[in-house]
C-alpha cells in the first residue's frame, strides 16, 4: 500500500522518523513537539553538574547489570 501525503496528513498518528524526513508534516500540530518542549525545559532548568550526575548514575547502572545474551534462532 502506497502512502500519500494526504493519507499521512489525515492520520491521527504517524511515524515521524520515516514520514517527516524532509520536514515536519504537521508543523502547527507536531506530534513530537511535546518532547522537544520537555527536552528544552530540562536543558534550561538543569545544571550541567546535575546532568553529569544523572549520566554517571545511568552508566554505573548499565555496567552493574548482568550481560544480556542474544542467541540467534537458526533455521534448520
Amino acid at each position: 500500500m502506497e502512502t500519500t501525503s494526504t493519507a499521512i496528513n489525515n492520520s491521527p498518528e504517524i511515524d515521524c522518523a520515516t514520514a517527516c524526513t524532509s520536514g515536519c508534516l504537521h508543523p502547527d500540530n507536531c506530534l513530537g513537539q511535546q518532547h522537544v518542549s520537555a527536552a528544552a525545559n530540562f536543558i534550561d532548568n538543569m545544571s550541567i553538574d546535575k546532568m553529569h550526575e544523572i549520566a554517571e548514575e545511568a552508566r554505573r547502572k548499565k555496567l552493574s547489570a548482568p550481560p544480556q545474551w542474544v542467541i540467534p534462532e537458526w533455521d534448520d
